[in-house]
């Protein structure tokens, strides 16, 4: 099996700026077809610029981008179409329209990218509502009426609307309480060995790493300073990655995890 196949999102020489102010510089990523990889790094970074970057929602001056192989400078508008189908985004707030119900906002890209039967749509909107977690009735309410935990689940299933490989995961367990974050943590494990699917996954917590990511990249001086298992970067000598892992928090997520 080639290194290109076994890549699912290669980054090379990543640089973004905002005005004078340089947030990633020469930024090189892998990040492994199959893995959960849990992105992480100081506060302000630019953790969630990476992200949105790779996606395309902020330009970048210099650097590379593949996605699945492709190019997405290069590859044409068709193609990038057709690779942007084949990756599903969780922002942190789950970022779902108010005026839609749970289930108009799963059929919003079924409706925009297929030419699927109101029916189908209707019956593959219903099994990602169930997929996630949520019970049927949830189809109807609006994100109003849901709890930060059912939001999250919600914008879940419409990221997964149209069977992605690629998983993208922004703080997804920002604002939940410890039991909610960990039945979360559980659900994306079970999708990404059930769906097979890639994840990069922004995030904090540090339960989550310990618990689901098979690899850790961490975001320092504008690039990506060290990537590995947990037990690998718990030997690294980086002075915030030792006192990330090492720290407090760190070790009781360690503990909570053996």
């Amino acid at each position: 099996m080639s290194d290109d196949f076994e890549i699912a999102i290669r980054v090379r020489g990543l640089t973004v700026r905002f005005g004078a102010v340089t947030v990633l510089e020469n930024l090189d990523l892998d990040v492994r077809r199959g893995e959960i990889l849990g992105f992480v790094g100081p506060s302000g970074a630019g953790k969630s610029v990476l992200l949105r970057t790779i996606v395309g929602l902020v330009p970048h001056a210099s650097g590379t981008i593949e996605v699945l192989g492709r190019n997405l400078e290069t590859c044409s508008e068709a193609e990038r179409r057709g690779i942007e189908q084949r990756w599903g985004i969780l922002f942190q707030n789950g970022a779902l329209f108010s005026s839609l119900t749970v289930a108009q906002n799963i059929e919003v890209p079924l409706r925009e990218h297929t030419t699927l039967s109101r029916k189908t749509i209707d019956e593959l909107s219903a099994l990602k509502i169930g997929l996630v977690g949520l019970a049927p009735d949830s189809a109807d309410k609006y994100p109003s009426q849901l709890s930060g935990g059912m939001k999250k689940r919600a914008g879940l299933a419409r990221a997964l609307a149209l069977d992605p490989e690629i998983l993208f995961l922004d703080e997804p367990t920002a604002g939940l309480d410890p039991i909610g974050a960990a039945a979360f943590d559980q659900l994306i494990l079970s999708l990404q060995w059930n769906l097979h699917l890639t994840v990069f996954m922004v995030t904090h917590d540090l339960d989550s790493l310990y618990t689901i990511c098979d690899r850790i990249a961490v975001l320092g001086n504008k690039r990506v300073v060290a990537i590995g298992t947990t037990d690998e970067l718990l030997r690294h000598d980086d002075p915030w990655i030792r006192e990330y892992f090492h720290g407090p928090r760190g070790r009781a997520a360690m503990h909570a995890a053996e």
